[in-house]
């Protein structure tokens, strides 16, 4: 790990992401998630999948966690985790990668099972609101 991701204690947030996938509402699927985020401003939001009988209404944990983010006060994420029913690391769904670009950008870190990536070598070449401007 280097720059940001080294002096970051990636513990504790797996630990609020372990805390925040206990209230995941998975009745269907029986695979809760659960994820935790540092904003730039120190704060950390959390979220958890929330399922729906009708699956394409189902919210992705990453959703739980950008609305935490608004509610809060806003702000860029800096650092992210995502965990399983387990406590174990996920990657997020490309959708999900999608959101976290929109407020975390191309160098949000990401703490995946092959160690800690930003999030512009998982999703490369994105598409964000910058594009919109052109």
């Amino acid at each position: 790990m280097t720059g940001a991701a080294a002096g970051f204690d990636w513990e504790a947030l797996r630990a609020v992401a372990r805390e925040a996938m206990s209230h995941a509402y998975a009745p269907y699927s029986g695979y809760p998630v659960g994820v935790a985020g540092r904003v730039d401003d120190g704060r950390t939001v959390t979220g958890c999948n929330v399922e729906n009988a009708s699956y394409g209404l189902s919210l992705c944990a990453e959703c739980g966690l950008v609305s935490d983010l608004q509610r809060s006060g806003g702000g860029r994420l800096t650092h992210f985790t995502c965990v399983d029913g387990e406590g174990a690391l996920l990657v997020p769904c490309g959708r999900c990668r999608q959101l976290l670009y929109e407020f975390g950008g191309p160098d949000l870190l990401l703490d995946t099972p092959e160690g800690v990536l930003p999030l512009s070598e998982m999703l490369p070449q994105a598409f964000g609101p910058a594009h919109l401007t052109k």
